[in-house]
């Protein structure tokens, strides 16, 4: 069974080695470290001022270094963890953007009907019906070229093969009778 002194030897290097590796980390975690180095600071005062004639019972000192012990895993897992979702959610921002590249390409060749709404005027928008011949990435967004322009697939309302009828876009200005009428 270890002595107290072999407990406070170990404690001391255990705090050196920590602090010169947070130094040389440049204490990205502070928190986390203050807590940790708190405890122990606090421990080590408690072994150094304590009567030597009523010492303090070892299972106590025992009990102490389980739970600092158990703080220390749940800091390690905690940490862990906080990769493990980091990485997680990289992973399900990279899935999202190849779906979105790959969904985007799909539609080379194919007939679109997409509405654009009107900036100034809520109440107009256009629609564009043609097929897609190209597709672009612009801006980390998806966009499809029909005709001579790019367009945002989230302005595309529909997608069919295309027939070979539509040569050139088809390109209609409507007004949306339904908004006038909500305001009356």
């Amino acid at each position: 069974m270890p002595t107290v002194s072999d407990q406070i030897n170990t404690m001391k290097t255990q705090t050196a080695l920590y602090n010169n590796e947070q130094t040389k980390n440049n204490r990205t975690a502070k928190t986390d470290t203050n807590d940790s180095n708190m405890f122990l600071t606090l421990m080590l005062k408690q072994l150094e001022n304590q009567d030597p004639t009523q010492p303090t019972d070892n299972t106590q000192w025992l009990s102490q270094l389980a739970q600092y012990s158990s703080l220390e895993q749940m800091t390690q897992m905690n940490k862990g963890l906080s990769d493990c979702m980091s990485f997680i959610s990289s992973m399900y921002n990279d899935m999202n953007m190849n779906s979105e590249i790959n969904q985007t390409l799909s539609m080379i060749g194919k007939e679109v009907t997409l509405k654009i709404p009107d900036e100034e005027d809520k109440t107009k928008y256009t629609t564009v019906k043609g097929t897609v011949s190209e597709a672009s990435f612009e801006d980390g967004t998806g966009k499809v070229k029909v005709g001579d322009k790019y367009y945002s697939i989230g302005n595309i309302i529909s997608i069919r093969e295309s027939d070979g009828t539509i040569k050139d876009p088809i390109i209609e200005n409507h007004t949306d009778t339904s908004a006038t009428t909500k305001k009356s």
